[in-house]
């Protein structure tokens, strides 16, 4: 019963602050079920196969020398927490604290059912007053609802990675720290920086790199304060993740311009660059708070952006798409520490206002959840960016 108060009392929460943040044919039905992937994981484990961050070098597998080993990564859109969004986790909380887990309830299977999870924090996660748009400053509760979610390591590399200069990224990296959730994209220390977070399951080790191409113009601190996206240093750290025994390198990039669905040349070169490299597997995006393609860029799939995840973002502020995301599926396949994305399956997502319910858009019409006639129009945005092909798809299952 205290959700269905919570949520009666959630109406009444002002909607405002929005940040800064459109189509083509449907591809298919959500009631209809997607292409069969080449596995479909059972829960990971948990325990023996935690996420590590580490720099320490390590020879490739025995396991992935042996035998193919077909894996499944989770990759998300922003995290962008407005003000009306931590009212609402406030009201959840009951007034003592900030509680995101009823928002992120309805997608959780999807996180915790893939091999690994990656999210991306869009904003500073620091003790003290809290700020929206345009300088964020979110609760450090979230962290907690990350972690119940079932992510297992999160990038902060954003245009607003600086909005509480150095001490705002250091107390981000302090908050995740804390929740155990290995992180990458701004750092406390130049020797931070540095540091590649290695994560294994499976037995397969898979390096998560993180960059920022966009900036609201904030000077850093250090240089090594957030990973700026500029190609030599995103394959020289690729290279690098590949000595310390890395078998799987996946790299997220912020990029691209605001509210625009096509990708940008910008995008599309460094897609190019990244791409041809050996030692990448696969490039992932977020920041234009609308969801873009999903694209062959030379032999390799890049998803351009994944839309925002959770935010106050309506198209009576922003873009007609903003309420919507994607969970990309990767599904690679690793033999011999040689490692090949093989499909995306991609989860649409819209977020419910005004209690912020991140729903699974095909999942949800499945199950007859309201409001049905927004969540086929999401779903016939976000298929019609992306569509579906042999080698992706949507995904409208319960689980991964």
């Amino acid at each position: 019963m205290r959700r269905v108060a919570v949520a009666l009392s959630l109406a009444a929460l002002a909607l405002a602050g929005c940040g800064s943040a459109s189509g083509g044919q449907e591809a298919s039905d959500p009631t209809t079920t997607a292409a069969e992937p080449h596995a479909v994981p059972a829960e990971r484990e948990r325990g023996g196969d935690r996420p590590v961050t580490t720099e320490t070098t390590t020879a490739t597998s025995r396991t992935t020398k042996r035998r193919a080993v077909d894996l499944t990564v989770a990759a998300s859109g922003d995290l962008l927490i407005h003000s009306p969004v931590w009212n609402a986790a406030h009201a959840f909380a009951g007034g003592d604290g900030y509680d995101f887990r009823p928002m992120l309830r309805l997608i959780r299977p999807y996180i915790r059912g893939a091999d690994l999870a990656l999210c991306h924090v869009e904003t500073p996660l620091a003790p003290g007053p809290l700020h929206g748009y345009p300088v964020f400053n979110g609760p450090p509760d979230l962290a907690k609802a990350i972690r119940w979610a079932g992510w297992d390591a999160c990038d902060t590399a954003s245009n607003h990675s600086l909005d509480g200069a150095q001490p705002g990224i250091d107390a981000t990296g302090r908050t995740l720290d804390r929740q155990g959730i290995p992180h990458t994209g701004s750092a406390r220390s130049a020797a931070a920086a540095r540091t590649i977070v290695l994560l294994k399951a499976r037995g397969v080790k898979v390096a998560f790199l993180a960059y920022t191409a966009v900036s609201n113009g904030q000077v850093a601190p250090h240089r090594w304060s957030v990973n700026r996206a500029e190609p030599k240093r995103i394959l020289a750290d690729a290279r690098r993740a590949r000595r310390q025994g890395a078998d799987v390198v996946i790299v997220n990039v912020h990029w691209g311009d605001e509210n625009v669905v096509a990708p940008s040349p910008a995008q599309e070169r460094l897609a190019r660059t990244l791409t041809a490299s050996r030692d990448v597997t696969a490039v992932v995006g977020q920041h234009v708070h609308v969801v873009q393609p999903i694209r062959r860029v030379g032999r390799k799939l890049v998803v351009f952006g994944e839309g925002n995840l959770l935010s106050n973002q309506t198209p009576a502020c922003c873009a007609p798409g903003s309420q919507d995301g994607i969970i990309a599926l990767l599904r690679l396949r690793v033999v011999g520490g040689r490692s090949r994305l093989t499909r995306v399956d991609y989860v649409p997502t819209w977020v419910r206002h005004p209690d912020f319910t991140v729903m699974p858009v095909g999942s949800a019409l499945r199950r007859g959840l309201e409001p049905a006639s927004e969540l086929r129009a999401s779903w016939k945005r976000t298929t019609g960016v992306i569509g579906k092909t042999r080698v992706y798809a949507p995904w409208s299952r319960a689980r991964p």
